[in-house]
């Protein structure tokens, strides 16, 4: 196939107009930074995040999976160091008072100088703000935007003020009365909620270092700057894993799982040349290691997942602020010739986001295709490639005419398989308006219930990818479907 492309506007189009994602509260004008997901972007975040849990759950036998609250003790936040700590650098335009954060504005800068072939300018300033960062220096990150001109995007002026921290986290109140509510904060992470259950699953579910706890769910954060679509959002989910292990063994899993996740990613069609590993220069408070899996999205290379060697720190400091002893009585050791005993875990971390995932996965899936026929005419198509496995309908089931008893066989088949894979059914338009559809909504088979069909009991099955059509038993489609989405 030739003239493919993957562009990223007519990719959010394309979204909107197959039941993928729609923008929020929509008919108010929508709400920024807040997306909902329709009937298909549902099922295949559904069929991502059943992947994520099952690799992690099932096909690991020393990680368990749990379920904590949204809602925390506030003293949560204070321990885990959200409340003093939870802030990005950020600066405004005087004149159009629009807010940006200072990583964002730089790196947009370099991305347009990049663009106009100005690369060595674009990798020093990047190289200069990451020393900035790192040695916290606000004024100097200041000065680095001013000597470069950077201007806002409204205003295009470069009237800025300091550049001064902004907390992240989203508050709210709890009680019945608001003179005896109290303040708790929507979680920004899911982390926490693993880190406060230690002990709870690690004595009910009789767990031996090392072992890891999943968790799936919402998280929040007031994104000054949330932009591409659901790369950034202010509501969002995500999928992380703490694995607990010996101190001094943190590095020998921190590297196994960085190799393990990026594989993962893989298996889900991720090439690997659009993926890279990519080390943290600024390491949060609570990190000895740190990195990021990057992936090459249509607006550039970003980050899909944070791999992190948080060691001690969450437990410590749950340990300290709750005035609860959490630690672990190590039996092993004393078999391996040292003296067993009481330690607190180190923690190796890994954590995705769910919408990136998505976001990820359709990027990777979109494309534009046109092509020569044998009679000389163009032909073109939009397709979905989504890894059969997790996409949303996994076959479609098309008698060719309204009649003669074609429709009742389609029907046969669709509750003979409706209950093994998510189907959909169609006898609408001609048959290659329809095979269009089902490309665009990125369907991986289409079964053709014809008038041969009556007579020996074979269909045409067509594969999305090649668009190959071939005929098959009728008593076939439902195990074959099977063998190529399990």
């Amino acid at each position: 196939m030739a003239n493919e492309t993957n562009n990223f506007q007519e990719l959010i189009s394309h979204c909107k107009e197959y039941g993928y994602i729609f923008q929020s509260s929509e008919i108010y004008d929508g709400l920024a930074a807040v997306y909902d997901y329709g009937q298909n972007g549902a099922q295949l975040k559904k069929n991502i995040r059943d992947y994520w849990w099952k690799s992690m759950t099932q096909l690991h036998d020393n990680i368990v999976g749990i379920d904590a609250a949204i809602f925390m003790h506030p003293t949560t936040w204070k321990a885990s160091g959200h409340v003093d700590n939870f802030s990005d650098p950020m600066i405004d335009n005087k004149d159009s008072n629009k807010r940006y954060r200072v990583d964002h504005l730089i790196e947009g800068f370099a991305d347009e100088q990049k663009a106009k072939g100005n690369e060595q300018l674009a990798n020093d300033t990047l190289a200069a703000m990451d020393a900035l960062l790192l040695a916290n220096d606000y004024a100097g990150l200041k000065q680095l935007i001013e000597t470069n001109k950077i201007s806002c995007a409204v205003s295009k002026t470069c009237n800025w003020t300091d550049v001064r921290e902004f907390n992240l986290m989203f508050s709210t109140q709890i009680g019945s009365v608001a003179e005896a509510s109290e303040t708790i904060y929507l979680r920004p992470e899911t982390a926490q909620g693993i880190f406060v259950n230690f002990l709870n699953v690690q004595k009910t579910g009789r767990m031996k270092i090392p072992f890891g706890i999943a968790q799936t769910g919402k998280a929040f954060r007031n994104e000054i700057v949330a932009r591409q679509f659901i790369f950034r959002m202010r509501e969002f989910e995500q999928m992380e894993m703490q694995f607990f292990v010996r101190p001094g063994t943190q590095m020998e899993w921190y590297n196994f799982w960085k190799e393990e996740r990026k594989k993962w990613h893989e298996s889900l069609g991720i090439p690997s040349t659009k993926l890279r590993f990519h080390d943290h220069v600024k390491l949060a408070h609570y990190a000895d290691a740190a990195l990021d899996i990057e992936f090459d999205f249509p607006f550039g290379w970003k980050e899909l997942e944070g791999i992190h060697s948080r060691t001690d720190f969450d437990l410590k400091q749950h340990q300290e602020f709750s005035k609860k002893k959490i630690q672990y009585f190590d039996n092993d050791l004393n078999e391996a010739g040292k003296p067993f005993g009481n330690y607190i875990p180190y923690v190796v971390e890994t954590s995705v986001g769910l919408d990136r995932l998505v976001l990820t996965i359709l990027s990777n899936a979109y494309a534009e295709e046109k092509w020569n026929k044998e009679d000389g005419t163009e032909d073109s198509r939009v397709v979905l490639r989504i890894p059969a496995k997790i996409a949303p309908v996994k076959l479609a089931i098309l008698p060719l005419v309204k009649k003669d008893g074609l429709p009742e066989i389609a029907r046969e088949l669709m509750n003979e398989c409706k209950q093994a894979f998510h189907c959909f059914y169609e006898e609408k338009d001609a048959i290659g308006k329809r095979y269009r559809r089902m490309d665009a909504i990125g369907t991986p088979f289409c079964i053709t219930i014809d008038h041969q069909t009556k007579e020996d009991q074979t269909v045409t099955i067509r594969y999305r990818d090649t668009m190959v059509q071939e005929r098959i038993a009728l008593a076939d489609v439902k195990n074959l479907v099977i063998s190529h989405t399990a």
